[in-house]
């Protein structure tokens, strides 16, 4: 453990039984330090950080993170794989339609009927995907004359 008490990237690692590598040190914490990453910004990060590695190496670390529960993909119709550290909170998305800016938006409490199935069809859901559409204020702000 650090210092501050919380686990450090390695020993997160370790604990979902991932050996430790610079490289996966690096690709965590880069995913972890951007905003809903692509694969080419997070290779360029982790190259920053430790220098050469192959986009082939950097598309494994991220399966091998996003199985192990440490890292979430998300698929935007339209748009490339993105890749983001906040997980297990099954949060949801606001994408926008004219830059492709993603931003967090937490799950709706209370009454909300479209994340329940009408026909669960036996599944035994535990998450919901949403992703919601529109334009953000910076390209709302651009568009009005």
């Amino acid at each position: 453990m650090s210092s501050s008490g919380t686990p450090s990237t390695a020993e997160e690692l370790r604990a979902v039984g991932l050996r430790v590598t610079a490289a996966r040190v690096a690709l965590l914490e880069t995913v972890r330090g951007g905003d809903h990453l692509g694969v080419e910004a997070i290779a360029s990060g982790v190259r920053d950080r430790v220098g050469h590695v192959s986009l082939q190496a950097v598309y494994e670390g991220l399966h091998a993170l996003t199985t192990a529960g440490l890292v979430r993909r998300i698929e935007p119709a339209g748009s490339p794989a993105r890749f983001e550290g906040r997980v297990g909170d099954n949060h949801h998305h606001l994408l926008c339609r004219s830059c492709g800016a993603i931003a967090d938006v937490d799950c709706a409490v209370g009454d909300t009927p479209c994340l329940t199935a009408s026909d669960d069809h036996g599944f035994a859901i535990d998450e919901a995907e949403v992703i919601y559409w529109g334009v953000c204020p910076d390209c709302s702000t651009a568009r009005t004359p």
